[in-house]
């Protein structure tokens, strides 16, 4: 075990990146300047964009915000391989992760703190254990557990969409049926909705500003939200302004197919909720024990994992909370 000088300068050391990267992440602001101006417009489909007047004088930045973008610089490499994604294995890009969990990070900063997570853990693991072993265990679980946060925020943000979506298209409906047009309808929706939808359709709404079209802006939201329920809508929209017809008594439809899946969804939750918690919770208890017994007193898994015998034991354990899982989950899954 290190000494006493060693585990307070580690302890210091941890916090200390600790809340370097976390005040790297709150203190994002936006941008300023006229490249990200561009970059931004960049992203609308608006390219090579102009601006009107004389070219703005550059404030000298404050020390916080240029220690800020020196800290982003060092991880740009690693973000922008990340931002690119992997489309061979189905890997979506950093960039568009972070966008579908509505987190306001770059990719650069969301690394940083990755880093800092990995560090942080690592340190606390061999200050707690003092083996090398233990140490690359906690740097590992640092680095996967932003990744976990980040598909949690997505999932989240999907449910409240899908949610929303039946009360937003007779929102839509109704704005039809008073004379305005689909763009202006959007832009009805995204003035009176609740995030996240009105927020999408904001974007749907500037996309178009800025020169797209209708059905752009309703692909480009489709591929940020991946809902097989606004999919219906967006179908129906491009089949509408390809052949014609009463869009409002359309949306309508969809909108009580929508509502009756999730009441049906509401229904089957209710039902089946008794036998989902009992699976989370006879899933999770002994591993939850398992590993608070492991941290505070360490030797008592010593003789788990010291002879053949005690890994046996702990697979055939493993293996069995898994078949119960399994098994719980298929009972309660029920398609709509």
């Amino acid at each position: 075990m290190p000494n006493l000088f060693v585990l307070v300068s580690a302890i210091i050391g941890a916090a200390g990146v600790f809340v370097v990267f976390l005040g790297i992440a709150a203190s994002r602001r936006a941008a300023d300047s006229l490249n990200d101006m561009q970059t931004r417009l960049l992203q609308y489909g608006v390219g090579d964009a102009a601006v009107v007047g004389p070219a703005p004088v550059r404030a000298p930045a404050p020390p916080a915000a240029s220690l800020r973008e020196r800290i982003a610089r060092i991880f740009e490499p690693a973000a922008n391989r990340l931002g690119r994604g992997n489309v061979k294995k189905g890997k979506k890009p950093l960039a568009e992760q972070l966008q579908k969990a509505d987190l306001k990070l770059r990719t650069s900063e969301f690394v940083a703190i990755q880093f800092g997570c990995v560090v942080v853990l690592g340190l606390l693991s061999w200050i707690r254990f003092g083996t090398l072993l233990h140490a690359i265990v906690g740097a590992a679980i640092g680095y996967f557990l932003p990744g976990f946060y980040v598909r949690y925020r997505m999932a989240k943000r999907l449910k409240a969409f899908n949610d929303q979506l039946g009360d937003t298209l007779i929102l839509l409906s109704n704005a039809l049926k008073a004379g305005y047009s689909f763009a202006q309808a959007i832009d009805t929706v995204s003035k009176n909705a609740t995030p996240p939808i009105s927020d999408e359709f904001a974007r749907a709404v500037r996309e178009m500003n800025l020169g797209g079209s209708v059905d752009e802006a309703l692909n480009n939201m489709l591929r940020r939200i991946e809902s097989a329920d606004f999919d219906l809508v967006v179908t129906a929209v491009a089949i509408h302004r390809t052949v014609g017809g009463n869009l409002a008594e359309i949306l309508d439809n969809i909108a009580y197919t929508i509502r009756e899946r999730i009441r049906i969804k509401g229904e089957i939750r209710t039902l089946t909720a008794q036998a989902s918690a009992s699976g989370k919770l006879i899933t999770g208890l002994p591993i939850a024990l398992g590993i608070f017994l492991y941290i505070v007193t360490p030797t008592y898994f010593r003789p788990m994992t010291t002879n053949f015998i005690g890994w046996a034991m702990l697979g055939a354990a493993a293996f069995l909370i898994f078949i119960g899982n399994l098994i719980i989950s298929r009972i309660t899954r029920i398609e709509v």
